[in-house]
Parts: structure tokens; sequence; C-alpha cells
């Protein structure tokens, strides 16, 4: 056999077995963002730095560190992070301690949200949203019993939540206490907890939520903006205006690629949060659509891979799925509808689009684990006796 031929062999045996829709899905976003965060960022870029490939270079190099972690996740049985959820958990609120730690995070933009880590900032709510997921898997497997029988059982989980958000607050980091309480809520309710200890919850988090929303002058100058943008266009709706007007630009099909006009220091740094309006300004109508479509196929798949784990009774997989798909969901549909001017502002990325290493890297984590337990599911008489000995041992 040829060295090509014996490659080909490698790849195929690595990709077998692999959800093939949710892997081109993936693929599809992540080249749809490479090609918009070298649109939208190359006259800010030249302008900053004098380089209008800048962070084209870097978006390119968190892509290649992106590989290497789906990899790993890929090569490591999922059982394994049934074992390490709490250890995870743990880290993890140390990290959201440390971040609020004068000299260890980093403040940009009035929030303490980034660890400086050599070529990266890492941001820690990015990495609490996934291992939360991991953590509630985990313990709702191994207490799903008693958490339905015992309101200790369920309140368990809420403090741990509570205590991630109340972190998360003090960042601030808003948006991300959103999806992580939604997303939570969300598994609890898959879980079967009983419809008034969930009703209760959901009650008081959206009652939590919205009080802290109101008593925080700048939230409600979000919400005031976001009711009336024009009101203030030169102010405080200046970002909200510009991103409107670029989705209006863009009418049917778009004004062709790299012909965006908001990018042009008219939007603020659109290559991040808001690079889905440039997107529909150069792209259009029909643009948005294909994005939005393919948002559905990846949630979709991801939901089809739970419902695979559910039937061989693997509740660990199962739970990490549908939370990885209501956490992707849940981010997309907000960052899409501050951007359209349908939700308030918040600081949340655009999964697989938005510039941002650490949202990219944890975004390909979620995806290549889904992959991996797709896999597993077609090697169900081995994962099942791992599932058994992981029960015996609880």
């Amino acid at each position: 056999m040829t060295a090509l031929s014996l490659k080909r062999s490698h790849f195929s045996g690595f990709a077998e077995g692999l959800d093939r829709s949710l892997l081109l899905a993936t693929l599809a976003i992540a080249t749809i963002g490479l090609v918009m965060i070298s649109s939208a960022s190359i006259s800010f870029a030249e302008h900053s730095y004098g380089d209008g490939f800048f962070y084209l270079k870097r978006h390119l190099m968190f892509l290649v560190m992106s590989l290497t972690v789906a990899i790993v996740f890929l090569s490591v049985p999922s059982r394994i992070w049934y074992r390490y959820g709490v250890p995870l958990m743990l880290i993890t609120l140390l990290m959201l301690l440390a971040v609020l730690i004068p000299g260890i995070g980093r403040k940009v933009n009035g929030s303490q949200r980034w660890i400086p880590m050599g070529p990266i900032n890492l941001q820690v709510s990015e990495v609490a949203k996934f291992v939360v997921i991991l953590f509630m898997a985990g313990y709702l497997e191994r207490h799903q019993r008693h958490m339905r029988e015992q309101w200790q059982g369920f309140m368990k989980p809420v403090a741990v939540l509570s205590v991630m958000i109340f972190l998360l607050l003090l960042e601030p980091d808003f948006g991300s206490a959103v999806v992580m309480s939604g997303t939570v809520l969300g598994m609890l309710f898959i879980a079967g907890v009983r419809l008034w200890q969930f009703s209760a919850l959901l009650v008081l988090g959206v009652s939590g939520l919205a009080g802290i929303a109101l008593l925080s002058p700048y939230r409600v100058q979000r919400l005031v903006t976001y009711l009336d943008p024009w009101a203030d266009q030169y102010n405080t709706g200046y970002q909200l205006t510009q991103s409107l007007i670029a989705f209006g630009r863009g009418e049917w099909l778009g004004v062709g690629l790299g012909n965006s006009v908001q990018k042009l220091f008219y939007l603020p740094e659109a290559h991040t949060d808001f690079v889905f309006a440039i997107y529909a300004e150069e792209f259009g109508l029909l643009g948005v659509a294909v994005v939005i479509g393919l948002y559905i196929l990846l949630v979709s798949r991801i939901f089809h891979v739970a419902k695979k784990a559910l039937r061989r009774q693997d509740w660990f997989a199962a739970y990490i799925c549908f939370g990885i798909a209501m956490m992707l969901a849940g981010q997309s549909f907000i960052n899409i509808g501050v951007t359209s001017g349908l939700l308030p502002t918040k600081g949340l990325t655009l999964p697989f689009i938005s510039y941002g290493g650490s949202s990219l890297l944890i975004c390909s984590a979620m995806v290549a684990l889904v992959l991996r337990i797709s896999r597993e599911m077609d090697n169900a008489p081995a994962v099942a006796k791992q599932v058994r000995r992981d029960r015996a041992e609880m």
C-alpha cells in the first residue's frame, strides 16, 4: 500500500462510527466562522495591529488547538468523565474564584472573566458551561431515584449551580449565567424531577435573574435600549442600531463577501459577539437561513445521539447529549436574537463562528464528546459492561 492509501485507511478507521451529519454540520459552521472572522476583522486588525489578517491567524491557531482537543475527546471513553465529574467541578469552582482575584484574572471592558494562559486568555465561564453538564449528568445517573423521591436529592445540584451562578455574576457574566441555568433546568426536567419542584425552581430562577437585571443600572439601560434603540442611537443604542442597519443592508442575498460597510468601524469589534450581523449584511436573508438550518441540523443530530443512548439505558451519555444540545441551541438562539434585535444585549459568542479561543475550544470538546458517544453506541455491549461496573461502584 502507498503512504497515501495508508493515511486514508487510518482516517477512515478513525472516522468510522461517527455521526457524519453532525460532523459535517460542525465543519460547515466552523468554515463559515473562519471566513467571516477574516472578513469582519480585516479593517479593525489593520488599524489596530498593522496586519489585516491578525485575527485570522490567531483563529487558525485556535482551530488547530481545537482539533487537538477534539481528537483527545474522541480518543477517550466517555465513561471517564463520569468518574471525574466531581473533581472537575471543584477545580472549576476554584478557577471561578481565582479569576476574581486581581493579578490573576484579566479585566476587559469592565468584566473580569479571563485568566492569561500563554497564547490564549482562558474564559473560565466557557469551561464552567461544559463542566456543569458533565457534573449534572453524573449526578443524575447516580441519584436519579433519590432525587425524584426526596427533596434533599433535588436541592444538592441546585445548591452547586447557585454557587456557580453567584461567582459568574461577580465577574459579571449574566449571559453565561442565563444559559447555564436554562441548561441545568432542562436536564433536571428530562431526568424526571417532580413537576412542583421543577416549577418552583423555574419561578425562583427566573425571578432571581430578573431581579438581578433590574437592580443593575447598566442592565436596566440595556433593557431600555433594547425596547427603543433608535431613541439614543449615538450612545447606548449605538451597537444595536448599527447591527440592525447591517441586517437591513443585507436584504435577500446580501452585499457580497467582503463588501460590508458596517465592519468599517461602524459596528464595534464586529468579529466577536456581533459577527452574525456582518454575515447577514454580506449574505442576506438566504445566508442567515443557511446558518440557522446548519445549527438546527447540529442540535437535532445531538438529540438523535441522546435518544440512542436512552434506548441503551446509558443515562450518563444521554444526559450529556441533552445538556450539550440545549447549551449550544440556547447560546446560538441568544446570540442571533441579540444581533437581530429580538433579545436584549448579552455578551455571548455564536458557537464556532464568533472570534474567541475559549469558546471554540469548549464547543469543539462538546461536539467531539457527542461524536465519541455516537461511536460507542455502535459498540453497545462493551459500553453496557462499563456502565454496569460504574453503577456497581456507586
